[in-house]
């Protein structure tokens, strides 16, 4: 059986025009879906807004516009992405690079024919400031600070001072500062470059002025007189060189069970008994601590003074000592009621377990 195929010879001419009309729509715009516009003589109306942070929308009007194969913020020669579908002869819209350098710059669009347009324009680039690398401080304490645009970082002083810390070295994602004395327990830090400035949401604790419980070794100026000392039991506490964290020596404590107990001072020879908490309005209790082989759960514990009627600390905090990693810990001493002179840092079971500890402070 054959099989016979019928051609309708009126209907031919018509499928030869939808083919060269579909040809014809796919080839036009270089293939990429962009309007059909010529380049020209670009001339610019104005680029709007005139100033702007990363990643905002900005756009250019005037004449001559058409097909721009590039746009590019002066800085560093920090390419901005646009869509050629939103380039007509007479718009241009595109975004500030999220990797634009901050401050007064032009903005430079060049179209297939080689042609310049030059547009002047300020990247609102503000510091920003994620973490550092040390929280607590003395005069000339190095700190690095990492965060964006702190490339062009001008002035870094303690918030509400004249106190300023000397930059050692910028870069950007990176800021290295040494730090000054202050009058201050602790403060905010004000960062400056070529855009404005920001006030860091992390505050820096001036070790001098507060109490110091452990830094390279017990604190020597304990309440009433003496050293702070060590009432722990069920573990082992001493200073050690081979890891640490700030300065000479950390505090290592070898957990068998119980805890490390910090005697911080009391008036023995009063009367009426005073404990820590009369001596020192602490605010927080901060120090760096970190877990050797695993996480640690730690609960610390407030107790004394110790004469009958007197009121007794109570109350406590539990945080986990982070495997391997030294975590800077900030915690409120709200937590803690009544009157106390010693904190026990207490370990949970009867487990072999090591945490090392730094800069241990009772701020004010």
């Amino acid at each position: 059986m054959k099989t016979r195929l019928v051609y309708n010879t009126k209907l031919l001419p018509v499928l030869i025009l939808i083919t060269v009309v579909c040809f014809n729509a796919c080839t036009k715009g270089d293939n990429d879906g962009s309007p059909s516009v010529r380049p020209g003589d670009p001339k610019s109306a104005g680029i709007s807004p005139d100033s702007a942070a990363n990643g905002a929308m900005l756009t250019i009007t005037g004449t001559g516009l058409g097909d721009m194969r590039s746009i590019v913020f002066e800085k560093e020669n920090v390419p901005a992405p646009f869509y050629s579908t939103l380039n007509t002869e007479t718009a241009v819209i595109f975004r500030v690079p999220d990797t634009a350098y901050g401050g007064e710059q032009n903005v430079i669009l060049t179209n297939s024919e080689g042609k310049k347009l030059v547009l002047p324009f300020r990247v609102l680039a503000y510091p920003t400031v994620s973490s550092a690398s040390l929280y607590d401080f003395v005069e000339g304490t190095e700190i690095t600070l990492t965060g964006t645009n702190l490339l062009d970082v001008e002035k870094v002083i303690i918030t509400g001072t004249t106190d300023e810390a000397e930059i050692i070295s910028t870069d950007r994602k990176l800021l290295t500062v040494k730090m000054p004395a202050t009058t201050l327990s602790k403060g905010t830090l004000d960062i400056i470059n070529a855009t404005g400035k920001l006030t860091t949401t992390q505050e820096f604790i001036y070790i001098p002025n507060n109490f110091v419980a452990f830094d390279d070794d017990w604190g020597h100026a304990a309440a009433y007189g003496g050293d702070v000392q060590s009432w722990s039991w069920g573990c082992n506490a001493y200073p050690y060189a081979d890891l640490k964290k700030v300065g000479d020596k950390s505090l290592r404590v070898d957990y068998a069970d119980g805890g490390l107990s910090l005697f911080l001072g009391s008036d023995w020879g009063d009367p009426v008994l005073k404990g820590f908490s009369d001596y020192f309005n602490a605010k927080f209790i901060t120090f760096w601590a970190r877990g050797e082989g695993s996480d640690v759960n730690i609960t610390i514990v407030p107790d004394g003074p110790w004469p009958t009627g007197s009121p007794q600390g109570s109350g406590s905090y539990t945080f986990t000592a982070t495997k391997d990693v030294w975590t800077y810990y900030k915690i409120p001493a709200s937590f803690i009621k009544g009157g106390y002179s010693r904190l026990n840092f207490k370990i949970e079971g009867t487990t072999d377990k090591t945490v090392y500890y730094d800069n241990i402070l009772m701020v004010k």
